[in-house]
């Protein structure tokens, strides 16, 4: 993996001089993200050598390097997911290059079903912890350690100071969040009925099919890490029925101006 992450990182750096602080993934429904930007270089996935191409509606593909104020900026429109049929290594191929490309500080959003009665359709969460239930861990195989290590300490996935500095942003702008702890599946089906009565028992507060794998080879490569979740269906008997992937992309563009606005004041002022 070392000699296809130095490829592509030279492959970026012949077209653009630009060297990140910020990472950002945009998940579902959230990719105009970008809109807060000052755009500098596009890269669509399937010109960058050893990317993976992204398959889902709501995920447009490309790298989009850019500035918010001062801070440069590198964000993903579109991730990949392990039930495209994608490889963890290759799901999470992004992040080693983010990295290597300068990244300091990686921020990931996703849409995610929600199981803490306290939460509603529209909900915006901070992510302080993960449970990881996909069935292959992005860490398997020989370690290199040029990436990290080989056991990786998980006691902090997500930054606690970003935690903090994104609840005092959020009085100041006036944002309700919550925070929660978020369940990994592999997906491509929405939960059962009792698959999310599953994850609550299991103490998480929120579910989806995305970011834990991203999160842990964040870590693995001591990125600091800042996860935020938009609640896009409730797994309960009320509204189970109903959810459908157009829902969850509706749901998530209602609330993006919210989660946009927290992550460029984060980028500003962190």
């Amino acid at each position: 993996m070392w000699e296809k992450v130095q490829q592509t990182i030279s492959y970026i750096k012949e077209r653009i001089d630009f060297k990140p602080e910020y990472g950002v993934i945009l998940g579902s429904g959230l990719g105009s993200f970008t809109e807060e930007m000052q755009v500098k270089f596009t890269l669509p996935y399937n010109e960058i050598p050893n990317f993976p191409l992204s398959t889902v509606q709501g995920h447009k593909g490309a790298l989009v390097f850019g500035t918010i104020g001062e801070k440069k900026v590198v964000a993903m429109q579109g991730r990949f997911h392990y039930y495209e049929g994608y490889s963890m290594t290759e799901v999470t191929f992004p992040v080693r290059v983010m990295k290597f490309l300068g990244v300091e500080k990686l921020v990931v959003s996703n849409a995610s079903g929600g199981v803490n009665p306290s939460y509603k359709v529209g909900s915006v969460v901070m992510i302080t912890d993960h449970i990881n239930m996909t069935p292959e861990h992005p860490l398997r195989g020989k370690n290199d350690e040029r990436f990290g290590p080989r056991f990786v300490n998980m006691s902090e996935p997500y930054s606690r100071k970003m935690i903090a500095k994104v609840t005092e942003l959020a009085k100041e702008l006036n944002i309700e969040v919550h925070e929660g702890i978020y369940l990994g599946l592999q997906g491509p089906t929405f939960e059962t009925l009792a698959e999310y009565r599953m994850v609550k028992i299991l103490g998480a507060d929120c579910v989806g099919m995305s970011t834990v794998p991203e999160v842990i080879v964040a870590r693995h490569m001591n990125l600091e890490t800042f996860g935020i979740s938009v609640i896009t269906d409730m797994g309960n008997e009320e509204s189970i029925g109903t959810i459908s992937h157009d829902e969850v992309l509706e749901a998530a563009k209602e609330a993006e101006p919210k989660v946009r606005s927290l992550i460029r004041e984060l980028i500003l002022k962190y």
